[in-house]
């Protein structure tokens, strides 16, 4: 043994030259491995290239051994017929090597797993679907109670709310309706000028605009900015618990915090859905400027003619009706929330790609239902 530090003492036996003698002696602990490390690894890695049974073990010469000692004479020792060991490392070695032994379980083929998936996802629709027509009674259920009690309305969280939802979210909103009407005027002038067409630019920014892309901008944009908040907002408040504080106070949970954000945001995204409508037409006038030679005054003459009222007035009740529905999924997600960092992140991310999805569909059914109007 040199020193404290592991070592290993390769030899070959005179009487039996196919069977190799390794004694290890010294430290086998994390600082004792640490010194030799690498030519420890060369006897190890040489050790391994002959036979089991052919290698006789004496493990009677080391003073220390701790777990990561144990782990590598373990691996050395797999298989071996001859090992001498003292008894107060005896059991170490054997629950490390039992641990080393435990075979890895492969996955199994189950032919019914894609049912299964499916079960489960069926299931869990049906629990958020469960959820979500409770919270949905439970709000109409409070704001019938405070219809009755005008005074408990609560206005400040519903006021705040109309202010984060619409008025900061307006530079955004705006932008990216602008350049979406930019975009949408551009590739349709390079089609219509095929054909002498020029003109009906107006009618195809107009009722796309109006009757669409405005309320679907808004509205997405909303789910990932408004309605992320309102998840994290509640999840938060799931985690520290203020939920069930205010619930063993008596104050209900959807008439202080659902109430108010799911309204706020019904109010406030048929505003947002105006100005961006405005910020697109205004793109839309200024590549038919440039592109079509058509002068903003003309612009503005022809849309009145070309686009009529009611395709606005159905993008103002669509807005409405999806921020109501990014509002009520935000909340939904947000008191399914667990008390924990995971589950919040998680929540969140659900919660968008939910209510992105809700407005999607609820558009699709929008323009089934409104198919023969306009």
């Amino acid at each position: 043994m040199l020193g404290q530090d592991a070592a290993l003492q390769i030899e070959t036996v005179a009487s039996d030259p196919v069977l190799t003698r390794v004694r290890a002696t010294g430290e086998w602990t994390f600082s004792g491995l640490k010194e030799r490390r690498d030519e420890l690894l060369r006897g190890l890695a040489e050790l391994e290239r002959q036979p089991a049974e052919g290698v006789a073990w004496d493990l009677t010469g080391i003073s220390g051994l701790d777990d990561a000692g144990a782990v590598w004479l373990a691996r050395a020792v797999r298989g071996a017929e001859r090992v001498e060991v003292s008894p107060r490392h005896l059991e170490m070695l054997h629950q490390v090597g039992e641990s080393l032994l435990v075979p890895e379980e492969k996955p199994r083929f189950d032919p019914l797993s894609p049912v299964a998936s499916i079960g489960q996802a069926v299931a869990l629709l049906a629990a958020h679907l469960r959820d979500a027509t409770m919270l949905l009674g439970r709000l109409v259920h409070d704001a019938a109670g405070l219809l009755r009690r005008p005074s408990e309305i609560p206005l400040r969280e519903l006021s705040a709310g109309v202010y984060r939802a619409g008025v900061t979210a307006l530079p955004v909103t705006m932008l990216v309706g602008f350049l979406v009407g930019m975009v949408l005027t551009y590739l349709s002038a390079l089609q219509l000028k095929r054909y002498g067409a020029d003109l009906l630019v107006i009618n195809i920014v107009g009722v796309g605009v109006l009757r669409e892309l405005g309320p679907m901008l808004a509205s997405i944009i909303a789910a990932g900015r408004s309605g992320s908040a309102m998840t994290a907002q509640l999840g938060v408040m799931r985690v520290t618990e203020e939920i069930e504080a205010l619930a063993v106070m008596g104050v209900s949970v959807t008439a202080r915090l659902v109430l108010p954000k799911v309204l706020s945001l019904a109010i406030a995204l048929p505003l947002v859905t105006f100005c961006t409508d405005i910020a697109a037409i205004a793109g839309a006038m200024l590549v038919s400027k440039f592109t079509l030679g058509i002068a903003p005054a003309a612009f503005l003459e022809v849309l009145p003619r070309a686009v009529k009222v009611v395709n606005f007035w159905i993008g103002v009740e669509k807005s409405a009706a999806f921020g109501f529905v990014v509002a009520f999924v935000a909340c939904h997600f947000g008191l399914r929330i667990l008390p924990n960092t995971d589950s919040l992140a998680v929540g969140v991310t659900r919660s968008v790609v939910a209510a992105i999805t809700c407005v999607i569909i609820l558009n699709a059914i929008f323009a089934i239902l409104l198919r023969n109007v306009g």
